[in-house]
């Protein structure tokens, strides 16, 4: 376990200057000139080359590269072309309403896919397999936003039980900014719960059918004995790398959810400077994403290490 983090905690900062040469050079291949898109089209090309020559984007790419990626481990992210503010409070502040929907939706998420992995894997080939398969599949092919119309107009606009918006006012306590975010949420977890539900599902058959189960029950244990003491563990451990890819997901995936449900989230906050041209903003947003990506992986790693013990014994190198 020691020698994973050690490992990992050296990659990361190695991976991360990586990630800021990659999203630096795709800024590079955005359409449009940035001057021109910040001053609009009827500015003047003295304007526009005053404009470029004071945001440094008349300088070689090494070299702004060099000051951009200087400062931002100095804390100093820029100011944001178009809003006019600093990068840094708006990246964080957009990030942690994110995490926020996230965090709720993965809270969601982890009892209702397991115990559907698990219901389904004990019924295996049976009608209740089934059905919780095809609507998994059915649900997870459906894009958020689909799914998200459906849960507004059913929930907000006739039932009028949750709020259209997942904006709270400012200065909300969090259970109300919870009730603004349970559409959000939930639009979440229909999407995800398929994919997460299938892995529980096949390592479910896999130790139902496994011989330290069928040992267990020729002991006489009963039913619910053999699947809190052998099964339920041995199922969920493998589902531990689904739930990291969906929570990755639910971090900078938002895009969609956000938009529909005005979310002052990230996600939207990446399709915006992307449009507007704004690189302060998205390559600080993309390079703090990818350091949470990183964290997240570890994390799965560290998790599925203590779930299984197996793969606690220190591997030599």
């Amino acid at each position: 376990m020691t020698r994973l983090l050690t490992r990992r905690l050296v990659a990361i900062p190695v991976t991360l200057l990586a990630v800021s040469v990659l999203v630096f050079l795709a800024t590079e291949v955005l359409p449009g000139d940035v001057a021109r898109t910040v001053l609009g089209r009827e500015a003047s090309d003295a304007s526009v080359a005053d404009l470029r020559r004071s945001l440094g984007l008349d300088e070689a790419l090494p070299v702004r590269y060099a000051h951009w990626l200087a400062r931002f481990v100095h804390g100093d992210w820029g100011t944001s072309y178009t809003l006019k503010v600093p990068v840094r409070e708006l990246v964080l502040g957009r990030l942690g309403n994110s995490l926020l929907l996230a965090a709720f939706a993965f809270l969601l998420l982890v009892p209702i896919a397991l115990g559907l992995g698990l219901l389904a894997g004990l019924h295996h080939d049976k009608p209740t397999d089934r059905v919780i398969s095809v609507v998994g599949l059915a649900l997870g092919a459906t894009p958020e936003f689909v799914t998200g119309v459906i849960l507004l107009v059913v929930f907000a606009v006739q039932l009028k039980w949750f709020p259209a918006s997942a904006q709270a006012n400012p200065g909300a306590g969090l259970l109300v900014r919870l009730d603004h975010l349970v559409l959000p949420a939930v639009s979440l977890v229909l999407l995800c719960t398929g994919y997460v539900a299938r892995h529980v599902r096949a390592s479910t058959v896999a130790a139902v059918e496994s011989p330290y189960v069928r040992a267990a029950e020729l002991r006489g244990a009963s039913r619910s004995q053999v699947v809190r003491r052998h099964v339920l563990r041995n199922s969920t451990v493998p589902a531990t790398s689904a739930l990291g890819v969906q929570a990755q997901f639910l971090i900078g995936g938002l895009v969609a959810v956000e938009l529909l449900f005005n979310y002052p989230g990230v996600g939207a906050l990446l399709l915006q400077s992307a449009i507007d041209k704004d690189l302060p903003t998205l390559q600080a947003a993309a390079v703090v994403l990818g350091l949470l990506y990183m964290l997240i992986m570890l994390l799965v790693d560290v998790t599925y290490r203590l779930l299984d013990p197996r793969l606690r014994r220190e591997v030599p190198a």
